[in-house]
């Protein structure tokens, strides 16, 4: 029974995985990735775009293994990342949060499992394929970090992966930050494939902020010693701008903090802004990264009079 998932193991044990890239849901992964079924030949391998969700899918109605919801991160963080680095999967390019991101088997990977069983062939493909492992290793590394955003946070290099919100988030630290940031540092920044880029903890709990889990966490925190002001700043590009609700929800996480508190909901260009101006709250400020040296405040009264 299950007979594929042993001969999935064995490929990746012939390729030098690492000894935990080798297990059940290893295996599973790459019968995913190659749309092998318990009656399919390797032969018949197929090479298509899927995402995390499809792999579960597909493990759940071929070989009848159901994975918790919250397994989809753990095949992502113990699977697909190693796949990447060895040179098994390579990804669409699409940011990380995209519900069109997706992965398929590299070129040459295919081709090497379309020989398995077959005697010689496998053997000699094999051969072949481990003779230029560190070179693919090398190929797609160097494809997968030219796709990065690079960006400088409080002086260190740092790296984004592409997307439109890691465009935002980029935008945010170097256009913003500087006008409006009163000589502020960033505490916290999120990147799609790495949920805590930067956190500085010990700084966040010494003004007295209670870290919770990263997907309540505002986009962007930066904090201005000078001023002892909080800048907490969405980066909104689809969902989630600075609504009545969101406040209460950082407020909430925040009730122990001195500092000032500034929310700031950012966007890429104006015609985003139109689409969420009746979700955004009063006493908050707006931002948009094509207009950098403007800001939209939706506080009332505090800024009525002659200039």
């Amino acid at each position: 029974m299950f007979n594929k998932i042993f001969q999935a193991q064995d490929i990746l044990v012939s390729i030098d995985m690492p000894r935990k890239q080798q297990n059940e849901m290893s295996a599973l992964t790459l019968l995913a990735l190659a749309s092998i079924k318990e009656d399919t030949r390797w032969a018949d391998a197929k090479n298509v775009w899927v995402g995390i969700r499809e792999i579960k899918d597909f493990m759940n109605s071929n070989y009848g293994k159901s994975y918790a919801e919250n397994t989809r991160e753990t095949i992502r963080k113990d699977v697909i990342h190693q796949f990447r680095d060895g040179a098994i999967i390579e990804d669409n390019g699409l940011a990380t949060n995209s519900p069109k991101y997706k992965y398929r088997l590299t070129k040459e990977f295919f081709e090497l499992i379309k020989n398995y069983g077959q005697g010689n062939y496998w053997v000699v493909s094999l051969c072949n394929y481990m003779e230029k492992y560190e070179s693919l290793k090398s190929l797609y590394s160097s494809k997968k970090a030219m796709q990065q955003m690079p960006v400088k946070i409080n002086n260190k290099d740092f790296s984004f992966s592409p997307g439109k919100h890691n465009n935002l988030q980029k935008a945010i630290i170097e256009e913003f930050a500087p006008r409006f940031g009163a000589n502020s540092e960033v505490l916290y920044v999120g990147d799609t494939t790495d949920k805590a880029l930067v956190l500085e903890k010990e700084k966040l709990e010494k003004i007295g902020f209670e870290l919770v889990t990263h997907d309540k966490m505002p986009d962007v925190i930066l904090y201005s010693k000078d001023k002892n002001w909080l800048y907490f700043v969405e980066a909104v590009t689809s969902v989630g701008p600075m609504s009545p609700k969101r406040i209460i929800e950082i407020k909430e996480m925040t009730k122990h903090v001195e500092a000032g508190k500034i929310f700031v909901t950012a966007f890429l260009d104006l015609a985003t802004y139109k689409k969420f101006i009746t979700e955004i709250a009063w006493e908050t400020e707006v931002w948009l990264a094509e207009l950098p040296e403007h800001m939209i405040h939706l506080n009332g009264d505090r800024f009525i009079g002659p200039r």
